[in-house]
């Protein structure tokens, strides 16, 4: 039986910033990557998990969720000045670009791979690649939201398409909503995606109607997304477990800005691969009733009821 826990991670993957002012991008900064590892690095973690190099990923493993037209966008950055980099952005929505972007990209999708490759091969039992940029708001045409390549849904692909898996199970624990993977996989009933996200009855970004708890997939894939999004802030750790053990575990089996938050999750997502003992949850354990969420979980589990999957959590 496979043993270990891979960490993925280069430091070349903080080598792009932005370059001009932007209040809606200056909270994508490299310190999101560098915090976390040096949080891991405080508690002991890396020398404890195995260290698997990073690879670029190649254009075609990148053309298994984007097209060719944006790939070649996104590789035309590479010798733009600021100015025209700058109008690049202004294409998309919440995304800048930097000469290394391409090469950083290109990264995070390999660091994802060489994941997926060494869980599969059996290598490691579990791990985590840590990388930037993110993926999970990119889309086929277009990056969105800090994101360039969609690294996870890439991976799912990459999975499906190497090692012929049928099943995989996609969470997403980020604050915001992971459209792009939802978009990729709606007609797929091969990877369930599941997300919780704030929501604010479709008052917080990416602010979309499909972001709400009755995208549920389409065609062949009706049923095999599924959303709770929280229409209110402040949820509670029994909130959160009201999810994962209510609607998540029946139905199968970092995101963040905040520098402090973000890498101690990422830390406790370390210690729990390496099966260390986790810090009791303290605060209030009453659920917020005020939320209502009673029947968006009801009607959650109603429209996706799918198990014994054989997962693959790569995000």
């Amino acid at each position: 039986m496979a043993s270990g826990t891979a960490l993925i991670y280069d430091d070349e993957m903080t080598s792009y910033k932005l370059l001009w002012d932007d209040p809606e991008c200056d909270i994508e900064v490299p310190e999101r990557l560098l915090s976390s590892y040096e949080q891991l690095k405080h508690y002991h973690l890396v020398e404890r998990c195995i260290h698997v190099p990073v690879r670029e990923g190649t254009e075609e493993e990148i053309m298994l969720v984007h097209s060719s037209e944006y790939l070649e966008v996104v590789k035309s950055t590479q010798t733009m000045n600021e100015e025209e980099l700058r109008r690049v952005s202004e294409n998309y929505d919440a995304v800048y670009f930097h000469p290394n972007t391409y090469r950083c990209a290109k990264l995070a999708v390999g660091a994802t791979l060489q994941l997926v490759d060494s869980v599969m091969s059996g290598k490691v039992r579990n791990g985590m690649a840590l990388v930037r940029p993110p993926g999970h708001h990119s889309q086929r045409n277009a990056a969105n939201g800090f994101c360039v390549f969609n690294n996870v849904a890439i991976a799912a692909q990459y999975a499906k398409r190497r090692y012929g898996l049928q099943r995989i199970l996609i969470v997403d624990w980020d604050v915001h909503h992971g459209q792009g993977v939802q978009y990729v996989f709606e007609e797929d009933p091969s990877v369930l995606y599941y997300s919780w996200h704030r929501y604010e009855h479709q008052q917080f970004w990416p602010l979309l109607r499909e972001s709400d708890y009755d995208a549920v997939g389409q065609g062949k894939g009706k049923g095999f997304n599924l959303n709770v999004p929280w229409n209110k802030v402040g949820m509670g750790n029994s909130d959160y477990l009201a999810a994962f053990f209510h609607v998540l575990l029946p139905v199968a089996f970092e995101g963040g800005y905040h520098l402090k938050s973000l890498s101690e999750s990422v830390c406790m997502t370390v210690k729990t691969l390496l099966r260390d003992p986790l810090p009791q949850i303290a605060g209030e354990m009453a659920p917020c009733l005020r939320y209502g969420s009673r029947n968006i979980l009801f009607n959650a589990i109603c429209v996706c009821s799918y198990c014994l999957w054989k997962t693959l959590i790569v995000h």
